[in-house]
């Protein structure tokens, strides 16, 4: 009965009607709440666009996903900086401070020192990159419309990344919950291994 209830796809005008505000909604809260799998979202929401018939189904995913996370980018960041002015801080800043750890800053500042802007397309591309970066940002006083320039390519990298794993999982299987699930297997699986592998290495040592 599960699986029958899963297998079964609303009409395309629900889905477009529904899904693509969810999409950006949860892909702005998972900027600024960095727990919501907003990866995974990407994917999905690409696999669903596979088997649709509308034919820019993937452009606007691309499109509601990129400009969702830049527009989450950029309020978590002016939220950063207002954290950074203010004289006792702010709940957004010391967010961001306890999802960057120590060693992980220290890498971001002398990438950020040495590549500038560049920095942040590789941050969003990298596991748990993008707060370490922008906590880097914020401490180096990146003004908000340099940070801009540098985010909008790093969104748009972003969103084509995570919209071929959802493609490839829409092309494999004929079921659209099938590609869902790989694709979000496979999302879980890149954002999990770094941390494995750092894990795996201090044990080692």
């Amino acid at each position: 009965m599960i699986l029958a209830a899963a297998a079964q796809v609303p009409p395309e005008s629900t889905q477009q009607a529904v899904g693509y505000p969810s999409l950006f909604l949860l892909i702005v809260l998972g900027a600024l709440v960095p727990v919501v799998p907003t990866g995974a979202l990407v994917s999905s929401a690409a696999v669903v666009a596979v088997h649709q018939e509308a034919p820019f189904a993937l452009l606007v995913v691309f499109g509601v996903s990129a400009f969702a996370a830049f527009l989450g980018d950029m309020a978590l960041y002016w939220l950063g900086r207002r954290g950074m002015r203010s004289k006792n801080g702010s709940r957004w800043l010391a967010a961001i401070r306890e999802r960057a750890p120590e060693d992980r800053l220290a890498q971001a500042q002398d990438k950020l020192a040495d590549h500038g802007v560049l920095v942040l397309v590789l941050s969003r591309l990298v596991p748990a990159g993008r707060i370490p970066v922008m906590l880097a940002c914020l401490m180096a006083k990146m003004p908000l419309r340099e940070f801009a320039r540098g985010d909008v390519p790093a969104c748009l990298a972003w969103a084509v990344t995570y919209q071929l794993i959802g493609i490839l999982g829409g092309s494999l299987f004929k079921e659209p919950w099938e590609g869902v699930a790989l694709a979000v297997g496979l999302t879980v699986l890149i954002s999990v291994a770094p941390t494995v592998w750092r894990k795996v290495r201090r044990t080692a040592s």
